[in-house]
């Protein structure tokens, strides 16, 4: 029985043993149809010291506790933000080894941002949601909406790219899917958490006017226009505090000016400190001691911060109960809109639709990069097309972190490519070169044998042999999920191939053969032969299905129409961290944590190669398609706009080719006289459009005043000063079609 539906119905039961003969009256908090706030207070009002204490801290590795004695059921937690992470031991990170736990993989989070298309956002969250609904899982840990500062951060695969409005208009819709299910989303890592090194002992240091305008309107939008019912706190400090319970973000912010009223959490041992933990925002604590119980007292969870240590402070004084109160309530509305929520939810895992959704969403967002038409791929009837490279083979959903999961199933590429072109044309694999070897993390197997016997030399040699006969060579290699690639805990080293990639697609390149590059990876990577070769596909770790979604693409069963949700510079030299007190941070004399300087301010991705002229591989926003569109008749509504009036931007998208097909229509906003140093241009609207051959469609996109504004640290407000505008209507951050003057009064 439904572990949320027991409790309840305990409860419901000793309720009505406790009845007049007259009418059975159930306590308020048991009543689905009363308010929530007469829900969370009649519960209140109910607990003791102890009990509200208890639900503040973890009680195993993933659950945090209820109220047995009420029937409030305990919070069951789960990574992460592409799938239902398998089940693990009470105290221990290694699998419990059930055998009905094996998920749907999603695309990772970059793959769904280069979509640019919101409503398989709201799909994403609504196929997550209801695997961990049916999973019985209250509080899904993602999705995760920090900002590429840097393409070396290990966990850019698990964002959402370079642009705060991108990735706040993708969070919205997400997180509102997964909340239809009645699971909270914990939009993480609050905040400016955007490296890997030395996560845990790393002071941001960062003005006002880059928090705001950069770093925090993703979350923002999850909390206000999304609704989100959980934020989680993030490793590093800010202001030399822990973000976990961090005063000015938690308290100032996060609970203040965006009035959230739902549940923080830590990251799992993301809390520092007895005192901070009671008064610095945090609700729930949870993973301190990460290795199970043999890094603490016997009685592990006891000891959190939050659990005896504060006991003991609500007994001799040093803390309120007016603040614990805070917290509980906070668990509460967590508990009654989740487990205890009105509506009954039941959800859906493993189903076919959950597949079939994954399938569109990775085809949707990898990216045509280049084509000199030999896409999509022709092999004459009985040819042979050569596929080379170890990513082509090679099973990525398991690894990488907090992502790792167990799927149902993975299909690889190489074998989606065989089906493709079964009984049409052999296709041939070359591994080409050897990257990653291990099929195993936290204990979930992938079951494959990646060992190599050949030298590099020889793996090389027998791809270009394997070339002599090929009418066409894939090449299908980028980066995995292991240390030092896109990886949780480590960041790279560098945007340069690992493994000698670079010099294996040179020597296929002067086969002279077709040849399609297809680059795998969750963070840009540089790409110095891109002149040499026909092809180039961005593609992503694109979950159960991501064989099959790049197969459709290749072949031209889906039309490509992803985005580059981040700039592809040509070196990492070129981008805005010049220094080490940038990244990764220097520790200065006297300093505790080493302190990371965010020197570049707004000036990050686009906002510095554009405004700068810094050339690029592929700009920001960038992507083609197998066929061809025409933005026309851009026109603005005022060319004088009064202090607080709207501007309205309508443009005319076509379909010029010959293929049913979809362009994303960008609006990017220049502010030619402001009194600070501003971007060249920032994004402020997208639309994707989906159109057949010769159809053509009307768009239009509405500024805001705020669109128009910069913070300003002093008044600690957004402003928008008069003089010129401009609006700037594209398909990517270097490719305007329009640019449209205007004047603010």
């Amino acid at each position: 029985m439904n572990k949320n539906l027991t409790c309840l119905a305990v409860a419901i039961l000793c309720a009505v043993a406790c009845k007049t003969p007259e009418k059975t009256v159930l306590p308020v908090y048991l009543d689905p149809e009363k308010p929530l706030e007469e829900r969370v207070e009649d519960a209140l009002s109910r607990m003791t010291l102890e009990e509200k204490v208890a639900v503040t801290h973890a009680q195993s590795k993933f659950s945090s506790a209820g109220v047995p004695r009420l029937g409030l059921p305990e919070l069951w937690h789960t990574d992460g933000p592409h799938g239902v992470r398998p089940e693990v031991l009470w105290d221990e990170w290694d699998q419990a080894g059930w055998t009905n736990d094996s998920c749907t993989a999603f695309p990772s989070l970059v793959n769904l941002a280069a979509t640019w298309d919101r409503d398989l956002s709201r799909l994403y969250g609504d196929c997550i949601g209801e695997e961990a609904r049916y999973r019985e899982k209250d509080i899904l840990l993602g999705p995760g909406v920090n900002m590429g500062r840097t393409p070396l951060n290990g966990r850019t695969f698990e964002y959402m790219g370079e642009d705060p409005y991108l990735a706040g208009a993708l969070v919205v819709p997400y997180v509102q899917g997964v909340q239809s299910n009645g699971v909270a989303a914990c939009v993480k890592h609050f905040a400016v958490n955007n490296q890997e090194t030395r996560r845990t002992a790393t002071n941001s240091v960062v003005d006002d006017r880059t928090l705001y305008e950069i770093y925090l309107p993703a979350f923002k939008a999850a909390v206000q226009e999304g609704g989100a019912w959980a934020v989680m706190g993030s490793y590093n400090l800010y202001n030399g505090h822990f973000n976990c319970h961090n005063d000015r973000l938690l308290n100032g912010i996060l609970k203040g000016e965006w009035g959230f009223d739902g549940v923080v959490v830590s990251d799992w041992g993301g809390c520092r400190d007895d005192d901070e933990a009671v008064t610095g925002g945090l609700d729930i604590e949870m993973g301190t001691w990460t290795n199970g119980l043999s890094g603490s007292a016997s009685d592990s969870y006891g000891n959190y911060h939050l659990a005896n240590p504060y006991l003991e402070r609500l007994r001799d004084g040093r803390a309120t109960e007016e603040v614990l109160n805070d917290k509980v309530r906070r668990v509460l509305r967590t508990i009654f809109r989740t487990g205890m929520s009105p509506e009954p939810h039941y959800g859906r895992f493993t189903s076919p639709e959950h597949f079939a959704a994954s399938r569109r969403i990775a085809a949707d967002g990898i990216v045509l990069l280049k084509n000199d038409g030999v896409l999509p791929l022709q092999v004459p009837e009985g040819g042979k097309l050569l596929v080379v490279g170890e990513n082509a083979y090679k099973m990525m959903v398991v690894g990488g972190g907090s992502s790792n999961l167990k799927t149902k199933y993975e299909v690889i590429p190489l074998e989606a490519l065989r089906e493709a072109f079964a009984g049409k044309a052999e296709v041939v694999w070359e591994r080409g070169y050897v990257g990653d070897v291990t099929t195993d993390y936290n204990k979930v197997v992938t079951g494959q044998d990646l060992s190599e016997n050949r030298s590099a030399e020889r793996l090389v040699a027998d791809a270009v042999q394997a070339a002599e006969d090929a009418d066409c060579i894939v090449f299908i290699g980028g980066l995995n999920k292991s240390d030092r690639q896109d990886n949780e805990g480590t960041d790279r080293e560098d945007i340069v191939l690992p493994y000698g990639q670079d010099g294996l697609i040179e020597a296929l390149a002067a086969t002279g053969k077709k040849l399609v590059v297809v680059n795998i990876s969750g963070s840009p990577c540089a790409m110095p032969w891109a002149e040499e070769v026909n092809a180039i596909v961005q593609g992503w770790y694109g979950g159960s299905e991501s064989g099959h979604a790049l197969a459709d693409v290749l072949t031209g069963a889906v039309n490509p129409s992803g985005k580059l949700p981040f700039t592809m510079p040509l070196a990492l030299s070129d981008g805005p961290l010049k220094t080490e007190r940038q990244y990764p941070g220097i520790r200065e004399e006297g300093e505790t944590w080493w302190q990371e300087y965010y020197d570049e301010g707004v000036f990050i991705g686009y906002r510095w190669y554009d405004t700068r002229n810094i050339p690029v591989q592929y700009p920001f926003g960038y992507g083609l398609s197998y066929t061809t569109f025409e933005l026309s008749n851009a026109r603005v509504a005022k060319t004088s706009l009064a202090p607080g009036a709207s501007q309205t931007v309508t443009v005319t998208v076509k379909n010029t080719g010959s293929a049913a097909g979809a362009e994303v229509v960008q609006l990017y906003v220049a502010d030619t006289e402001a009194s600070v140093p501003r971007p060249s241009k920032e994004l402020k609207g997208f639309e994707k459009v989906y159109l057949q051959p010769g159809e053509s469609r009307r768009i239009t996109f509405t500024l805001t005043p705020q669109d128009l504004s910069f913070f300003d640290a002093g008044s600690h407000r957004w402003v928008a000063e008069p003089g010129e505008f401009h609006a700037l209507v594209g398909t990517s951050s270097a490719d305007i079609a329009a640019d449209l003057p205007f004047t603010l009064k």
